[in-house]
């Protein structure tokens, strides 16, 4: 989910203390990209969040916002996403991992519904994600039209990647997506993404190059023209409490 989480002791009554239960995270991106394409006209984003896990049963819930210029360039309104999700993970046999959960994604005063060729930019999906050793597979199902676009209900996402430690603070990120879009072909694309995070005392720096076979005629941004998939360096920071 674009967020990290990280410890936070939570003050009890019993000697048996709770941790890893409530986190914090702010941070800043070049280039706020999502699925591989601009939310934020290949401009800096400012984003941020909260996570809740119970860590005994695995449930957890959260809320994320950044950001964004596309609902408002595309001749709505509004200049944040607001995310919030709910799901469980655990384990279904040693070594596999799930993750099952639903996510709604907010556009305040969007007003997209009022704008000739799009609907309401608020989007709900499913996803459910198995992961073995350092890969993981995952699907989501948009139960909603998908981001402003008409007649989109049903569509997916296929995510396949692998998160490889090279060292105590240094991660490889490999990912390779595909958005499938019901009735509108130029909108379906692939996605890639090649980059490295390195952590270090509760600070985030990831560094990575992603690109996408998307349209780009479909995928230019109606404020300057310029192809929203473009091939960019991306960088980002990010701190947890």
């Amino acid at each position: 989910m674009r967020r990290l989480i990280c410890a936070f002791a939570l003050a009890a009554a019993s000697a048996a203390a709770v941790a890893d239960e409530l986190a914090y995270n702010a941070g800043i991106t070049s280039d706020y990209r999502y699925r591989g394409i601009s939310q934020s006209r290949l401009q800096p984003a400012l984003q941020g969040g909260a996570d809740y896990t119970d860590s005994a049963s695995g449930l957890y819930a959260g809320t994320w916002l950044s950001t964004i210029r596309w609902t408002s360039d595309a001749g709505g309104g509004g200049h944040a996403e607001w995310d919030v999700y709910a799901g469980r993970r655990g384990e279904l046999a040693p070594g596999l991992a799930y993750d099952v959960g639903v996510l709604g994604y907010i556009y305040p005063a969007n007003g997209l519904g009022k704008v000739s060729g799009f609907v309401n930019a608020n989007t709900g999906e499913v996803y459910g994600q198995l992961g073995y050793g350092l890969a993981y597979a995952k699907y989501s199902h948009a139960v909603t039209n998908l981001f402003g676009v008409p007649d989109s209900r049903g569509s997916g996402y296929l995510d396949l990647g692998a998160n490889v430690p090279l060292n105590d603070s240094l991660t490889l990120n490999l990912h390779a997506g595909r958005q499938t879009v019901r009735h509108t072909a130029a909108a379906s694309y692939n996605d890639w993404k090649l980059g490295v995070t390195a952590t270090f005392s509760g600070t985030s720096l990831s560094l990575a190059v992603i690109g996408t076979s998307a349209d780009t005629t479909f995928y230019a941004s109606p404020a300057n023209g310029r192809f929203l998939g473009k091939r960019a360096l991306v960088l980002g920071v990010t701190r947890t409490f």
